[in-house]
């Protein structure tokens, strides 16, 4: 595929009112700055005419490629089928329903190619929702910063640029698309910026995401930190926690054992004022010491299981593309 100066993706569900007008803005954003461009639409399994009005607007504009996978697979696996095709220097992500302004494209991309960005994130600091989403979002973006370091205000926004070889170099897939910032630095793109931009009111359709996309934006996190330090080594996690409830049984029960022993012992030996101890299995001791020998190697077990999952291909971006249409 012929390289671009831009690449613009753009994942879509149920928004054939939306995408004429804004195939017509990004153009005319994208003329006047006489860019060589290509624009990469993804339709995630719409149910409405959006692949119908696609393949319309293709007929007329060379600039278009588009994909269409088989079934909805979520906004992550609609941008990581993009990236897949994406030849431009810079690669653009914007959201479809023209919330996300095309007169924020040049700026963005000269943050990546004059000030050698890794990657800018949208924040769009005046927003024009209801506090049931922006307040919520808020809270999301605050412990986003917290754990994982990076300074962005606005984690969840569409409008992203990024350098060519950040998107081919990493792997979105489930929700993850809320935290390619996250994946990006652990992949060593440290260089991450962000430009405060237009949020526009929704002018069609409704939103497609409810309230728990928070609740599994927390969950996401928690899986993308655990995964991002011990994916390449999981039985240091498992092993060190397997070796700890080991050693917690063991001693327990070693101690259990031992002084049964030395007091039976010590009674055999005519110290007839010694106290006859009771039965080892009496001791709710001895059942807690056990419990953790078997967690022990429970864990070890998993710590092996995930060692050899992770030496075979992941298919977790087994989305099926249906029809493709070619710019």
């Amino acid at each position: 595929m012929q390289k671009k100066d831009i690449s613009i993706v753009i994942p879509l569900f149920n928004e054939e009112e939306s995408l004429p007008e804004l195939i017509s803005w990004i153009d005319a954003v994208m003329n006047k700055q006489s860019f060589d461009y290509d624009i990469i639409l993804v339709d995630d399994g719409s149910k409405d005419n959006s692949w119908e009005t696609i393949k319309t607007l293709s007929h007329n504009n060379p600039h278009i490629t588009a994909l269409r996978l088989r079934s909805n697979s979520g906004k992550s696996a609609a941008l990581h089928a993009g990236f897949q095709i994406a030849s431009g220097d810079v690669v653009i992500t914007m959201d479809a329903d023209l919330q996300d302004s095309p007169e924020e494209i040049p700026f963005l991309y000269k943050m990546i190619q004059e000030n050698n960005f890794d990657m800018v994130s949208g924040w769009k600091k005046m927003r024009h929702d209801p506090l049931n989403k922006t307040i919520p979002s808020k809270l999301f973006n605050a412990v986003t910063r917290m754990v994982s370091g990076i300074q962005l205000h606005d984690f969840n926004c569409g409008l992203k640029a990024y350098k060519q070889d950040v998107i081919k170099s990493i792997e979105v897939y489930g929700e993850m698309h809320r935290y390619i910032p996250v994946i990006a630095k652990k992949n060593g793109f440290t260089k991450i910026g962000e430009k405060i931009v237009q949020h526009q009111a929704r002018k069609y359709g409704v939103t497609k995401f409810g309230m728990e996309r928070f609740l599994y934006g927390f969950l996401d996190l928690l899986s993308i930190s655990f995964v991002s330090k011990f994916r390449k080594s999981p039985m240091h996690f498992f092993g060190s926690f397997g070796i700890f409830f080991f050693l917690v049984g063991f001693g327990i029960t070693f101690w259990l054992l031992f002084e049964k022993v030395y007091y039976t012992f010590l009674i055999q030996t005519n110290y007839t004022h010694i106290t006859i101890r009771r039965d080892v299995v009496e001791n709710t001791s001895f059942y807690i010491g056990l419990t953790s020998i078997i967690i022990g190697v429970q864990l070890f077990l998993a710590g092996f299981l995930a060692e050899m999952i992770t030496t075979m291909g992941n298919q977790k971006n087994n989305y099926i593309i249906k029809e493709k249409i070619q710019s």
